[in-house]
């Protein structure tokens, strides 16, 4: 039951492993981190000619990468329309613009058969009727929200259409997508690891110390010129001057059997984007959310799933699925989070460049975040205003 529902798709399953780190090496560049912003990282290095050695202290994607909702949605983590009042509108659409094209890029890699290009809708509360007051003034709350993003939206050309179906009322946005994380993860992990790409990727080889020019693990050192430290959950254990800056929390999550066919025809978020849920094409609903219900236990580095949180994502699932489910799969995982919900992308120290704090859409602003790493290290060039530096 504590297993990653997404493990279960025969491609992951099937998953032969990398070897682990046994001996000093050098490159480069070297890259902290596995998951989709890591695997970013290593793509741009090797776009640029340069060697590359990446580690991880786990399987491939086996964190926060591999276990998050599997949405691909343009834009910060708050609507674009919160975030150009907070950054400025040029830092919010430039953000906007990246992650859009990101989506098309891991499209052309991927394939649709690990992309797809279904949009994502946003309600506002929950299917069904509201089950209280509270509830109801809420979705009134958010309703007018979903107004201000429409607006904003279509005032600068992007694509955006009104909802109002079996699911609620709110927003569709059609140029977003759905993946299996694992699956991207891992297909990106392959590709890049390739006799034909040439980088070194190192599985099961935790850091145990970051230095100028020196990454040092269990089995082995890595010399390099540039570190890079694609790490979204933990970024302040792992580097501690970003503590205050970065703050981890857990996310949880469920699979469920499956429920009707096309119940949800692509990602819906709903309640202020707490909760949300995509189904695969065998019907299974994958689900989130909970964590503003139970904020102060939920800033935590621990990533195992905890009855209460569980209970509510069970009763969510219930009213994505309009009727009863049951339950597969629990999981958690760790993601950093920023105070104005801006990605870091920093020298955290001489020579180490970190990028974190997706605020839980690192499956687009964390690669996007990751070339900007890599341009900080190598070129000098600072991060754009979407980003704090």
């Amino acid at each position: 039951m504590t297993e990653v529902g997404w493990d279960a798709d025969p491609d992951v399953a099937g998953w032969r492993g990398l070897a682990r780190l046994g001996e000093d090496l050098r490159a480069d560049v070297c890259v902290v981190g596995l998951g989709g912003s890591g695997l970013a990282a290593i793509g741009e290095v090797l776009r640029r000619g340069l060697s590359v050695i990446g580690v991880d202290a786990g399987r491939v994607a086996a964190g926060a990468a591999g276990r998050n909702g599997g949405f691909l949605l343009a834009g910060p983590a708050t609507g674009i329309h919160r975030a150009a009042a907070r950054w400025g509108p040029d830092a919010a659409l430039e953000l906007y613009h990246q992650t859009l094209a990101e989506i098309t890029d891991l499209a052309g890699l991927l394939g649709p058969e690990v992309v797809r290009r279904v949009g994502s809708l946003r309600i506002a509360g929950l299917p069904g009727e509201p089950v209280a007051e509270s509830e109801a003034a809420d979705r009134e709350a958010e309703l007018a929200d979903c107004d201000q993003q429409y607006d904003f939206l279509r005032e600068h050309g992007i694509e955006v259409r009104r909802y109002d179906g079996e699911l609620g009322t709110g927003l569709f946005l059609p140029e977003d997508a759905a993946m299996n994380p694992a699956r991207r993860a891992l297909g990106l992990a392959t590709r890049y690891s390739s006799e034909s790409s040439g980088a070194r990727l190192f599985e099961n080889s935790p850091v145990t110390a970051i230095g100028t020019g020196r990454v040092r693990t269990p089995g082995g050192v890595v010399s390099a010129g540039l570190v890079v430290v694609a790490v979204d959950g933990r970024l302040e254990v792992l580097l501690p001057e970003l503590t205050g800056r970065v703050r981890t929390a857990r996310l949880q999550m469920l699979a469920t059997e499956p429920v009707r066919a096309g119940r949800l025809p692509c990602p819906v978020y709903g309640r202020w984007g707490y909760d949300y849920a995509q189904q695969d094409q065998a019907g299974r609903l994958f689900v989130g959310g909970g964590r503003d219900r139970f904020a102060e236990q939920e800033w935590t580095p621990h990533a195992d799933p905890t009855e209460g949180v569980q209970a509510w994502i069970e009763q969510v699932a219930a009213r994505f699925a309009g009727g009863p489910v049951r339950v597969s799969h629990r999981w958690a995982a760790s993601v950093g989070f920023t105070e104005d919900g801006r990605a870091v992308v920093t020298e955290a120290r001489p020579g180490v460049i970190a990028c974190g704090g997706y605020s839980g859409t690192g499956n687009l602003v964390g690669p996007v975040a990751a070339r900007a790493a890599v341009a900080l290290g190598l070129d000098g060039t600072a991060p754009a205003a979407c980003f704090s530096s």
